[in-house]
């Protein structure tokens, strides 16, 4: 059931580099290893994430947390299914989405992103790490999964926008 549901959830990132949006229907298998697919064309993290989730913003990835208000629920907690917002930094200078598949634990999350290693590639199965002081999703360390390692850099967290779906649903 676990394979299935694993090549289901690779068969639905894959068709979302096509034209038609998919959602993120459920959470990756726990088991599932980090990696990296390659699109057909070079894919930004905004319009992977929008494509993922239906969420209607447009947008540098850093603008997605202050649009987002009035029109989605935001929040300082992970949730799966929601989008994940990077603070714009020196690092960032666009900021950054993933969209959470899966949350592990308190401190745990997995994310689907694209364009994190600046070459257009979706990655797939990312473990991201809370690592603020106070346990409150405020800076967090994403796997590098060339290296299978975690990353070194902190980044700070905007919080997390819930798609319309999980609006209904929570």
């Amino acid at each position: 059931m676990r394979r299935q549901m694993a090549s289901l959830l690779l068969f639905l990132g894959l068709v979302a580099c096509g034209g038609q949006p998919t959602p993120v229907v459920s959470a990756a298998a726990p088991t599932a290893q980090p990696r990296i697919v390659v699109a057909e064309a070079p894919l930004q993290c905004v319009p992977y994430a929008r494509r993922l989730t239906q969420v209607a913003l447009r947008g540098d990835a850093w603008t997605w947390w202050e649009a987002a208000e009035g029109r989605y629920t935001r929040s300082r907690n992970p949730l799966a299914g929601a989008i994940l917002v990077l603070a714009r930094s020196q690092r960032l200078r666009l900021g950054h989405i993933a969209v959470v598949t899966e949350v592990r634990g308190p401190r745990e999350i997995v994310v689907r992103h694209a364009n994190w290693l600046n070459h257009g590639r979706i990655h797939l199965d990312t473990p991201v790490i809370d690592v603020s002081a106070a346990n409150d999703w405020s800076q967090v360390r994403v796997w590098y999964t060339p290296g299978k390692t975690l990353g070194r850099r902190r980044y700070a967290v905007q919080g997390f926008i819930l798609p319309k779906a999980l609006q209904v649903s929570s």
